[in-house]
């Protein structure tokens, strides 16, 4: 009998993760304390919205809800390049540190203004290090090139692409490379040529793409998660919903972790 892979799958959700990522990890953990095996976090860097680095905090004197979020170092990278190829304007962090001693506890505006880092994704993995998230914890990355050539081939996918001096990620659609404007409007990026390391899966062949990687046991799917998931794609996959918890969209910022 294999070792059981406990697997849970998240963007990098910005400077303090999700409460809902938060929960994903506990219940990796409970799951892991009771049939042991390895936690393995899939990362999913390779997504470009930049809405997904927010991170939402309450004010702890006025009670407001308010937004952080990178300021990305130019415009096409905010709205097309894969998160793992955004970089943050130099000024962000300091203008940021001003901010946090409002919305989080003393420690983590330490943690804050100790990281240095310009890489978005990296940001993100040292805060959540450092706020003792990680520990134990395997992580893999799905814009790891190496990753990417042993995979599986998909056929609805997104390709990571030179497109006026930034690597942009363009959708492939009706035999041509597209970024979406809104509404019907698209760009279409010229490609020379398409390597298997410039490939990552869309939100419906992402499962499979991944599992033909990590081969995991069970799989901890968010609430929304597991209502588009084709389940049927990995038989062999015990799908566990992670575990309910307040506030689910807002920042996870508490001191005191309770696994």
């Amino acid at each position: 009998m294999t070792e059981p892979i406990i697997c849970f799958g998240q963007q990098p959700c910005g400077i303090f993760p999700n409460r809902f990522v938060f929960s994903k990890i506990k219940t990796a953990r409970r799951l892991q304390s009771e049939i042991g095996g390895r936690i393995v976090f899939f990362l999913h860097d390779s997504d470009h919205d930049h809405r997904e680095t927010n991170a939402i905090l309450t004010n702890r004197h006025s009670k407001k809800v308010e937004r952080i979020n990178f300021e990305f170092s130019n415009k096409i990278q905010k709205l097309y390049s894969p998160l793992y190829c955004k970089t943050i304007k130099p000024d962000w962090q300091a203008k940021a540190r001003r901010q946090l001693p409002n919305l989080v506890e003393p420690q983590w505006v330490e943690l804050f203004s100790s990281i240095d880092s310009y890489d978005v994704v990296d940001f993100c993995l040292r805060m959540y290090e450092g706020m003792g998230l990680l520990e134990g914890i395997e992580i893999v990355r799905s814009s790891d090139a190496k990753i990417r050539e042993n995979a599986i081939d998909v056929d609805d996918y997104f390709l990571d692409t030179p497109y006026e001096g930034e690597i942009v990620r363009a959708r492939f659609r009706e035999g041509g490379y597209y970024l979406y404007k809104g509404g019907n409007r698209y760009i279409e990026v010229p490609v020379d040529e398409v390597k298997k390391s410039q490939i990552s899966p869309t939100r419906d062949t992402r499962l499979r793409w991944m599992q033909s990687i990590l081969h995991c046991t069970h799989y901890i799917a968010g609430a929304g998660e597991i209502q588009y998931l084709n389940t049927d794609e990995a038989p062999e996959i015990e799908f566990v919903k992670r575990d309910e918890i307040e506030r689910s969209g807002e920042a996870y910022v508490e001191c005191k972790h309770e696994w």
